[in-house]
C-alpha cells in the first residue's frame, strides 16, 4: 500500500479538499492534527493508504486504512478517521474524536475463547496506555462472527471474524492539538496484536509496550 497522503472532507461540500464550511479555511488545529498523522510512521508491517473519509459525522475529517502484513499477507486490517469540530462536541467531551474499525480473521480455537471480547477491547485502551496517551470517553463493541460451510463448500474449514468498533477522544494539549501521531502508532499497535503479531521493539514512539497477542493466525480476506 502507498503512504498515507492528504485527504481532508467538510460537510459542506462533501468532496476532498481543504475547504472548510461553506469553503472557509481548514482550522489550524486540524491541520496541525492531521500534518501529525501523515508524518507518523506506524510499524514496518503497518501498510497505510488514503481513505475517503465520512461525510456527515462532523464538519471536518480524515481518513486512513491500513493492513497488517507479513509475507505478503494481510493478517488484520482496519480504518481509522480523525473527526474535528471547532464548536466542541458534547458526547465527545472535546473538539476532536477518533474512530476506528479493526478487524481479522480467527482460527476456531481462539474465537472459542468465551472472554476474547473483552481481551479484544483491552488492547485497544491497553495499547493507548502503553504509549503514556491520556484520552476520554471511549467506546465500542467487539463482534464475533463465525461461518460454517456445507454442501459443495463443506471442505473449507469454519471462519471466525473478530471485530472491533470503537472511538474515542484524544486529550488535546495546551494549543488544543491532539498527539494524532502517537495515537496512529498505538492504533498500529492494536492492528498487530489482532494479527497475531509479536510487540515491537523499543523506538521513538514506544514507551513500553505490550499486551500480549494472540498467536498469529490467518488473514481477514480469504477465498
Amino acid at each position: 500500500m502507498a503512504a498515507a497522503q492528504e485527504q481532508f472532507s467538510n460537510t459542506s461540500g462533501g468532496n476532498e479538499g481543504m475547504g472548510g464550511r461553506e469553503g472557509g479555511p481548514v482550522p489550524h488545529a486540524f491541520r496541525l492534527a492531521v500534518d501529525a498523522l501523515r508524518a507518523a510512521r506506524p510499524r514496518p508491517e503497518v501498510e497505510l493508504e488514503p481513505a475517503r473519509p465520512p461525510q456527515r459525522l462532523a464538519p471536518y475529517a480524515y481518513a486512513v486504512e491500513a493492513a497488517a502484513v507479513e509475507d505478503g499477507d494481510d493478517l488484520a486490517d482496519g480504518r481509522l478517521v480523525l473527526l474535528h469540530d471547532p464548536a466542541g462536541h458534547e458526547a465527545w467531551q472535546g473538539t476532536f474524536r477518533l474512530v476506528t474499525l479493526v478487524r481479522a480473521e480467527l482460527e476456531p480455537e481462539m474465537a472459542a475463547d468465551p472472554l476474547l471480547p473483552e481481551v479484544c477491547w483491552s488492547w485497544l485502551t491497553g495499547a493507548l496506555e502503553a504509549r503514556g496517551l491520556s484520552f476520554d470517553a471511549a467506546s465500542g463493541t467487539v463482534t464475533r462472527a463465525g461461518s460454517y460451510y456445507f454442501g459443495g463448500l463443506a471442505e473449507r474449514r469454519p471462519a471466525t471474524q473478530i471485530e472491533i468498533r470503537a472511538s474515542w477522544t484524544p486529550r488535546e494539549d495546551r494549543g488544543g492539538v491532539p498527539d494524532t501521531a502517537a495515537h496512529l502508532a498505538a492504533w498500529g499497535d492494536l492492528l498487530c496484536q489482532v494479527a497475531g503479531l509479536p510487540p515491537s521493539g523499543p523506538g521513538p514512539l514506544d514507551r513500553g509496550a505490550g499486551v500480549v497477542s494472540l498467536p498469529q493466525r490467518r488473514g481477514p480476506h480469504h477465498p
